[in-house]
This record gives structure tokens, sequence and C-alpha cells, in this order.
């Protein structure tokens, strides 16, 4: 008696495990040897809420079993979460082809970032050398700061919806160009009006390089995604290191902006025929509205694009005005002030590898503490010594290793607490080209007329920003993505 009740628990539980929505119980799910690997790809599913039609969830095995239109989400998200497992079961079924020449893929987007890197590095050490050439006072000057983020956002938010339609490394070359041209133009500039219009179609390109890269990337690894990201924004860094590195020897040698401004035009041509000669990945076949997805968790957006706007202009404001700061005070030399602006974006992209294994065992929140710190620690120390060279150099190092981690870290908090889709990610990227745009603008305004040390109070104020509204994050955020 007792062995029947127990035959009958044991048929009751295998049919459970067996059973699908919307008939019996299919034979024996195949492969249960990749069921463990299976389950751990339910997390991406369970993130985007994954459900079966009778409202269950959906387990390793079912999921291989059912039909791609028996797998539903709620009436919300269903094309985001139905994408997430086409992209699953795409990449794991054997059967399926990896795209052509992946790796030269994936090496001519890390390219195309070390130009995108070495461009946008670019401004800050010839920025008194371009006020030279426009007879233009550093204050007027920075409102090329807002042209070219305003490009660069416009760039971001319009290069997602190019790469829905078109080639991909089509226009990845073509934007590439674009930033090219620009840099050869910029030291022709007569006056600040055409440089004002350069930098800001400069920007356009920069947003689209970055956002396509990003895009072009996701869709050529659907899995397995992370360490060519990684890869991806270290390739930036690399250029973000040697870019003012470039612009200090030149100037060391022939002491023109003009010549650096070249140079580093013409090293973005192999970069250009590298990526336009290779296939572009396959356009993502969804388009999916997450409006709902917004509305819900509107309150969630602006915390995380206003934390990216800490980040950003703590990033972009120091990086671009360390060079002027150096050299306006005395501190440095030309040649010597673009090596500390090279110092700087070296210790950048040394945060960043450290970031990596960093990520892997700390809290995002906790991490945007450390980086916070780090830059108060700096900024003060700047403030307090303002005549030791030393101290500058060491706290720029400081500074760099920082800042780096700061971005994915946002990024990384926000995913944990809500679906990230691309509209969310292009309201991200508002909050950072805000930051970007404002924050060395602010510096500018207050440079000559006050003080160069008002570059360090306001990358301060921008810090306790910052906190503020990670506290918020941490103590408001959860309730909103619960409602």
């Amino acid at each position: 008696m007792a062995r029947n009740g127990l035959d009958r628990r044991e048929h009751r539980h295998a049919a459970q495990d067996q059973r699908t929505p919307d008939g019996p119980a299919p034979e024996k799910c195949q492969g249960r040897d990749q069921r463990g690997r299976l389950e751990r790809d339910l997390r991406i599913r369970g993130r985007a809420g994954l459900v079966s039609r009778e409202g269950d969830p959906l387990h390793a095995c079912d999921a291989q079993q059912l039909p791609l239109h028996q797998v539903l989400r709620d009436d919300r998200k269903s094309d985001h979460a139905q994408q997430l497992l086409e992209d699953h079961l795409r990449v794991t079924d054997p059967s399926s082809s990896a795209h052509p020449g992946r790796l030269a893929t994936t090496l001519s987007y890390y390219g195309a970032f070390i130009g995108l890197g070495l461009v946008l590095a670019s401004l800050g050490p010839t920025l008194p050398g371009l006020a030279e050439l426009t007879g233009a006072p550093l204050n007027a000057l920075s409102s090329i700061f807002v042209a070219r983020s305003a490009g660069y956002l416009t760039g971001v938010l319009l290069g997602g919806r190019f790469f829905d339609r078109y080639a991909g490394n089509a226009l990845m070359a073509g934007m590439l160009s674009l930033m090219a041209i620009c840099m050869a133009l910029v030291p022709l500039s007569p006056s600040i009006l055409p440089l004002i219009a350069l930098l800001y179609a400069l920007g356009f390109g920069e947003g689209s390089v970055d956002a396509g890269g990003n895009t072009l990337l996701v869709w050529l690894y659907p899995t397995g995604l992370g360490p060519w990201m990684n890869g991806l924004h270290f390739a930036f860094g690399i250029g973000s290191f040697i870019g003012p590195l470039i612009i200090a020897e030149i100037l060391a040698r022939e002491g023109s902006v003009m010549s650096a401004y070249w140079v580093l035009a013409a090293l973005l041509v192999p970069f250009i025929l590298f990526v336009g000669s290779l296939r572009s990945p396959q356009i993502a076949d969804h388009v999916g509205s997450h409006a709902e997805t917004i509305s819900e968790h509107r309150f969630t957006i602006i915390l995380v694009a206003a934390l990216l706007f800490s980040a950003v202009g703590i990033e972009v404001g120091y990086g671009n005005w360390i060079y002027t700061y150096a050299v306006t005070l005395e501190l440095a030399s030309p040649e010597s002030a673009a090596g500390l602006t090279s110092a700087y974006w070296g210790a950048f992209t040394v945060g960043r590898l450290l970031g990596i294994p960093l990520a892997a065992r700390t809290p995002p929140a906790a991490i945007l503490l450390l980086c916070f710190a780090g830059t108060i620690v700096a900024s003060v120390a700047i403030l307090l010594y303002p005549e030791s060279v030393t101290v500058l150099w060491v706290c720029t190092c400081l500074a760099g290793l920082a800042v780096a981690p700061m971005f994915a870290t946002v990024v990384s908090l926000a995913e944990r607490r809500m679906p990230i889709s691309g509209r969310v990610t292009g309201w991200f990227f508002v909050g950072s080209s805000a930051g970007g745009m404002s924050i060395p603008f602010i510096i500018g305004q207050l440079f000559e007329p006050v003080s160069p040390a008002w570059t360090f109070n306001v990358v301060l104020a921008v810090v306790f920003v910052g906190l503020v509204v990670l506290v918020i994050f941490n103590r408001y955020a959860t309730e909103d993505t619960r409602g």
C-alpha cells in the first residue's frame, strides 16, 4: 500500500516535470545532460519574465520543447521576451551557423573604437591651440563642448534607428569617414562659428559609432557577450590613451595643432577600410514597443540617467580641462600637460580592466561609492596642494582609476532593477550626454572669470549630486520596479 502511494507520487512529479501548457505530457525531454546549462540560461528569461500561456514559468526543457509561438510574455513585454528566447535557442542550437568572419568583424569594431577614443581624447590637449587659431577666449570656446555633446546625443538617438534599417558595417565606415573629414577641417576654421558646426558634426559621427558598435556587437554575440563587450570598451581606452601622446609628440616637433588634427584624421582611414570591407551582422528581426516599460519604470530611468549624468560629467569635465588647468597655472609645459592627459586616460583604461573582476565580486552600489570616494580624494588633494606637480600627477591618475568603472557599473545597477531595451538605453544616453555637454561648459564659464580651481569645485559638486541620487536610487528604485 505504501509502495503504491510512493509510485503514484513519483508518477505525478514526473508528469509535472514534463507537462506543457497546451497539452498532455510530451516524451521525455531530450538532452538532459544539457539541463544544467539551460537552467543557467533561465536567468535571462526569468529577468524578462517569460511565462507560459497558463501563466506558469517555463522550465528549461519546456522552453526547448515548445515552439516559439507558444512562449509568451504578459501583454506588456512579449516582443522583448520572445526575442530573448529566439536568441537563446538560435545560439544553443548546434545547427545554427555563426556569422562568417565573426572574429575579423569583432576586430574591426575594436579598431573603430580605438579611432573613437583617439578623436574623443583630442579636444582637451588642443584647446589652447584652437583658441589661438580662432582668436576666441577660453570661456567662449567652451561652447564647442556643448556643440559636440549635442551632436553626440543626436547621433546616439538617430544612430540606433539607422542601424536597425541599413547595413551596419557600411554605416560604421560612413560615420568614421564623417569623423575623419571633420577632424581634417577643424584646424582650418577661421572663427568659432564654423568650429561649432564642425564639432556638432563630429559629435554626431562619434555618437553614431558609439551606438552602432555596441548594437552590432550585441547582434554578433547573442550570448556570451560580456568579454567581447569589455574588450570593445577597452579598445576605446587604448585610443583615449595614445591620442594625447600622439598630439604631445606632434606639438613638441612642430608646435601646431593643425598637423595633430590631420594626423589623427589619417589614422582613421585604416579603420574605415577595415570595417567597410566586412559583412555586416544580420539586422535583428524584432521591432518591439517598450512604452509601457518606460511608463512603469519612469522614476528608475530618471535616477539612472542622473547617475550617468554625474559619471560622464566627471569623466569628461576632468579629462578635457586638466590640460588647460596645468598649463594655465604653469604646473606643466604644453608637452608635459599632454602627457598628463594621457596619464589620466591611461589610468582610465587600467580602471576599466580592474573593474571587470571587481564587478564579479562587489555589488554595483558599493563600486559606485568607491568611485565617488576616489574622485573626492583626488579633487580635494589638488585643491589643498595647488602648487604641487607631484600631487597633480598622482591625483590625476587616481581620478582616472576612480572614474573608469562608473558608466558600466551604473548600467549594471539599472539592469538589476528593470528590463533594458533600446529605447530605455536611449534615455540613459540622454542623461550621459547632458553631463558631457553641461559640466565642461560650466567649468569653462568659471575657469577664467573666477579661478582655474573651480574645475575641481565643479567636479566635487557633481560627485555630491551623484551620491544623493545613489542614496535615493537604493531606497526607492526597488519600490518602483515592484509596482
